[in-house]
């Protein structure tokens, strides 16, 4: 191990005299610390961090999308170089199991493949030209030339239920790199043994491609004292944050207040609504129930598109019912991915059956022990669920709100529901197209809709939208997941007749990058 290297680095992982112990990792399951200690950036730490970003920024946004290319491929390289690593340390720190750990790695470096894909290409940039007309009447047109440019430096905060692909080389950070943007993360302490092999991961592959100084650096030290300091810091220009609904509108509030306001890129809560119709229920009660339950306990329901509610014809699914309480009862508890999430995730479940109006349908029947999370489905009438916001609250595990109410009312409750990242709707074609409003109803509340499927398992790519209207994130316009999250960094630029030589290469007449250009 080193010691607090600057730069194109990781800091505050350091044995130097002045900094304050931040974390262990912890063994879940056993409780035993794991070495190393961790410890806090120090403010002089963090303001080195911020002004060799800044200095970085005007060289690394002005390389071209092949070179900034080049370095998101040789991250995922250097990531993969270290896969063994990574599984053996986030099988101690997380206690997600191997293929899980393997399968994040490899989402990954494919989305960092992804974005370096799409630079490459570059008509990203949304280039435009209107060339003068200076014989115009009345009046003469001037050359202008438009295209996206990069933000400034961006401070990124690691997710606690993704260890791998929403923390130090996640989405947040692989498209603000694309972007043009260098990059100041805030580890996670949850898996800062993880955060640490990733980010020297990083390093390498930044001194391997001669990025500058500064593009890249990790911070520890917890997001109320170093992530705030650093969302604070006049550099910062853009925050990516995956978390808590309190966590994120701290950070909204914070970057609201500052001088200079800046966006924060929050994903914070979701429950997934589910609508079930009758024509659903008729291909297969039981089935259905299979594919629910499966979908509901995924990642023990640590996954932010777990479904947490579902809407039921009154009189209907008497079957389907029936087989999800013998799933649930059945069904033994998972080991959660820290000791806060488990106790958050008790409590929340404790306020639910306490509220009122609330039965319990089925609870699972296996002793929890400390750290795990156990499955529970809870039913409520339509009338009830309306009059008690809280029962909108994300309970984050494999726990979901079964609402009874007639079509009708159903269609009339989905507007009243706040933003969600998903909304699925199981029925047949027919009342597919018999529902016209109740679909439009769950677009308007939700940023991905689902057909007879179920909102688990984002599928990486150019068209996925993983945002949605708020608390699902804090600017339903954007995505966290997909090529379209490059555009959260940047902001358009204008040119007004400036010579060919002095415009960027996107602009230039000859485009010796070759880009698409709406001309």
């Amino acid at each position: 191990m080193t010691t607090s290297l600057l730069g194109t680095s990781f800091i505050g992982y350091s044995r130097s005299t002045g900094n304050e112990p931040h974390c262990n990792a912890v063994q879940l399951g056993t409780g035993a610390k794991l070495e190393p200690v961790y410890l806090s950036a120090t403010p002089d730490e963090v303001e080195k961090a911020m002004a060799l970003a800044a200095a970085a920024f005007p060289i690394y946004s002005n390389f071209s999308g092949k070179t900034r290319a080049g370095f998101l491929r040789a991250i995922a390289t250097e990531i993969e170089g270290a896969v063994e690593d990574i599984v053996a340390r986030g099988q101690l720190e997380t206690a997600l199991p191997e293929p899980r750990l393997r399968g994040e790695t490899g989402r990954t470096v494919g989305q960092l493949r992804m974005f370096a894909t799409q630079i490459e290409e570059g008509s990203w940039v949304d280039a435009r030209i209107e060339r003068a007309e200076p014989d115009r009447k009345p009046v003469p047109k001037v050359d202008l030339r438009s295209m996206l440019r990069p933000l400034g430096p961006v401070a990124v905060f690691c997710a606690s239920n993704f260890p791998l692909a929403y923390s130090v080389a996640g989405g947040d950070t692989a498209s603000a790199l694309a972007a043009g943007c260098p990059v100041v993360v805030i580890a996670h302490e949850a898996h800062p043994g993880v955060a640490e092999i990733v980010a020297a991961a990083v390093i390498r592959a930044a001194k391997l491609t001669d990025m500058p100084e500064g593009v890249f650096s990790v911070l520890y030290g917890g997001g109320r004292t170093v992530g705030q300091a650093v969302v604070k810091h006049p550099v910062t220009q853009a925050v990516g944050f995956t978390g808590s609904r309190a966590g994120g509108t701290a950070l909204m509030d914070i970057a609201a207040n500052r001088p200079q306001p800046i966006p924060v890129y929050a994903e914070m809560s979701s429950i997934n609504p589910i609508v079930i119709l009758p024509g659903a229920l008729e291909r297969g009660e039981e089935a259905l129930a299979e594919s629910f339950f499966g979908s509901l306990t995924l990642g023990v329901g640590q996954f932010c598109t777990n479904p947490g509610l579902v809407f039921l014809p009154t009189g209907e699914g008497r079957t389907f019912l029936a087989k999800l309480k013998s799933l649930i009862e059945a069904s033994g508890p998972g080991m959660m991915l820290h000791a806060g999430i488990s106790k958050s995730y008790a409590g929340s479940k404790s306020a639910v059956a306490a509220a009122p109006g609330v039965e319990t349908l089925a609870a699972s029947r296996s002793t929890v022990a400390d750290g795990q999370g156990a499955s529970a489905v809870f039913t409520v009438a339509i009338a009830d669920f309306l009059k008690n916001e809280s029962l909108q609250k994300e309970m984050f595990g494999p726990a979901t709100l079964i609402v009874r109410g007639t079509v009708e009312e159903i269609e009339a409750a989905i507007p009243k529901l706040e933003g969600q990242l998903t909304a699925s709707l199981h029925a047949t074609d027919d009342e597919l197209a018999n529902h016209g409003p109740l679909v439009q109803a769950l677009q308007r509340r939700a940023g991905r809709l689902i057909f007879n499927g179920y909102p688990t398992g984002v599928e990486v790519c150019h068209s996925i939208v993983h945002g949605g209207p708020f608390p699902a994130t804090s600017d339903g316009r954007s995505t966290s997941v997909g090529t379209m999250a490059i555009y959260r960094f940047c902001r358009p630029v204008a040119w007004q007749s400036f010579p060919d030589a002095a415009l960027p290469p996107e602009l230039q007449e000859a485009n010796p990058l070759g880009i698409k250009r709406m001309e």
